[in-house]
């Protein structure tokens, strides 16, 4: 398989997850097709090319000849420099290695992360919320996230990997909407009537289950174990944390229990002040989930050797 054949499978099962479903997907191109089309000569010169049939600017080939064929794959959540030199000291040592690939992103794919975001706003219009209600709720946590973003040192793996000629490529949304279309199926299933239940189904996963055993087990950090649950919401893909007013939204329109990757102490409080349950799922698990699922998917012969490392756990189904 070629790089640019995993970059452009792992986009089509991002896009058969995504939560919007893929007309909503395609109208976020066309939106992308026109503010181009739209744009003054100068600033297409700038223009990145690949946003035009690329739905999730957060998955991208970072470095390498995407006609390069893969055999043999380096998978991490996190891929920095650090996990550069592992692969580099791997392939020292006889080990084949053809590829680097990063969940979280990297390099350009982290400079467009937070355009991904924009898709929280179809998520939450599917729950009730309003869509104009749910594109003002996240435009300002977009810009905060922007901000967060503009300083860093985005190429530092980058450049490792270009030094040492290690091709490299990041997947992001993808993956997170694979875990989060499955948790949530899981769920819907199991029809919990209690948190605990809720925390019960989880555990039923075999990648939770692994990590509850290394001590990062699924956690109820708003609520109770006792309480009803109510309607389950797995809230897992669209970047990262969405806009705080979001959960008043959610409250309003039967949302009883959120399960999450993860939830900064913001959030917590205000999801606790409007009495929604809250279960951390774990973030290296969930993370490991959608890409085992992606992983699956992507490779269903099994063909690819796929090596583990940076708190990623390969669970083949």
């Amino acid at each position: 398989m070629k790089i640019r054949e995993i970059h452009r499978r792992a986009l089509e099962i991002g896009q058969e997850a995504d939560p919007r479903g893929p007309d909503a997907v395609a109208r976020s191109l066309e939106r992308v097709g026109r503010e181009y089309e739209e744009m003054p000569e100068g600033e297409k010169k700038r223009f990145d090319p690949d946003r035009l049939k690329n739905p999730y600017p957060d998955t991208r080939i970072l470095y390498g000849d995407p006609e390069i064929e893969v055999s043999a794959i380096l998978v991490g959540i996190d891929i920095e420099v650090g996990e550069v030199l592992l692969a580099d000291r791997l392939r020292a040592l006889g080990r084949p290695l053809d590829l680097l690939v990063s969940h979280h992103p990297e390099g350009i794919g982290l400079s467009g992360f937070p355009r991904v975001m924009d898709m929280q706003a179809d998520i939450l219009a599917s729950l009730g919320v309003p869509i104009n209600q749910a594109e003002a709720l996240l435009e300002k946590r977009i810009g905060e996230v922007e901000r967060r973003v503009m300083p860093a040192n985005l190429s530092r793996a980058v450049d490792a990997a270009r030094l040492l000629e290690i091709p490299f490529l990041c997947i992001h949304t993808p993956a997170d909407n694979c875990v989060a279309g499955f948790l949530q199926e899981v769920l819907d299933r199991a029809a919990p009537l209690t948190v605990a239940d809720v925390v019960e189904a989880i555990l039923e996963v075999p990648e939770y289950a692994l990590f509850s055993e290394e001590g990062s087990p699924p956690r109820v950090i708003a609520g109770k174990r006792r309480r009803r649950a109510g309607q389950v919401f797995v809230d897992m893909t669209g970047g990262t944390e969405g806009a705080p007013d979001a959960y008043a939204s959610l409250a309003r329109r039967g949302v009883g229990t959120l399960v999450v990757m993860h939830m900064s102490e913001k959030l917590l409080k205000i999801a606790a002040k409007h009495h929604m349950n809250v279960v951390v799922a774990g973030h290296m698990a969930s993370d490991s989930l959608g890409l085992n699922l992606l992983l699956d998917r992507l490779d269903p012969a099994g063909e690819l050797r796929v090596s583990a490392c940076s708190g990623f756990r390969r669970v083949n189904r």
